[in-house]
């Protein structure tokens, strides 16, 4: 068992979740059985993040480039998520989570929709770990929904251009008031985002590992971790200056 220090674990750790359609492949069944084993392993991943005590996780569960996908498909996988959220419900509230969605949600069948809608609400009070999903979800479409929204206040004139920040635009991220996160992790041995929190990860420590996302469990999940608390995170610093801080804090 790998062995954690918990005051150097993330806050906010974002994972990539690929390779449910190869593991199901390798397999000789059909997509769909990939994704429903992929969703014990989100159940995996979930439980073992309340229990060591982060405070945020997201999953990337639906990309808009996964509208592309075969009607069939994005069918079961609306059925599943549907499935999962009504099935988790009881977990999620014993366990104080709070769950929430970003992405453009709007987009998602009218049942998904209530399904979520009522999922965030009764978890609301929870205040131990939040879980979010990104659904119908992508980077860059984030960013051009962020710039309309600034564009919208300018023409109101409840802000100038001169007031554009970084803060502004976090402001109008579906992100906003979360933390950015501090470790993505992407299975499947893929090494890109795949349009994936492009503005949040400027400083995100990133871990890429050949586990199919079905595979993907606790002891990977803590092996991330663990290779997480190795890393000196600078910030465009030195490693000096970080040293001279850290011993300056300790005092």
């Amino acid at each position: 068992m790998v062995d954690l220090i918990p005051e150097k674990l993330p806050k906010h750790v974002a994972i990539i979740m690929d390779g449910n359609g190869r593991w199901a492949k390798q397999r000789a069944m059909n997509r769909i059985r990939g994704h429903e084993e992929g969703a014990e392993s989100v159940r995996e991943i979930v439980r073992a993040t309340r229990q060591i005590g982060i405070p945020w996780l997201t999953l990337y569960a639906f990309s808009e480039e996964n509208w592309k996908r075969p009607r069939y498909e994005i069918g079961a996988l609306m059925k599943l998520l549907k499935r999962f959220l009504k099935a988790e419900l009881n977990e999620m509230m014993e366990n104080g989570i709070k769950f929430q969605a970003i992405g453009r949600i709007y987009k998602l069948p009218r049942d998904v929709q209530e399904v979520l809608q009522e999922t965030v609400k009764k978890t609301s009070p929870n205040r131990e770990t939040v879980l979010t999903l990104a659904l119908s979800y992508g980077g860059r479409q984030e960013m051009m929904d962020a710039m309309r929204a600034i564009a919208q206040k300018i023409e109101k004139g409840d802000v100038t251009s001169r007031d554009i920040t970084e803060e502004l635009i976090a402001e109008n991220l579906y992100t906003a008031g979360m933390p950015d996160p501090d470790l993505l992790i992407r299975t499947s041995g893929e090494c890109r985002v795949s349009n994936f929190f492009l503005w949040q990860m400027a400083y995100t420590e990133i871990y890429m590992t050949p586990t199919l996302w079905p595979d993907f469990r606790r002891e990977e999940y803590f092996k991330a971790l663990e290779e997480y608390e190795r890393r000196e995170r600078r910030f465009g610093a030195t490693g000096d200056q970080v040293a001279d801080a850290k011993s300056r804090w300790d005092l």
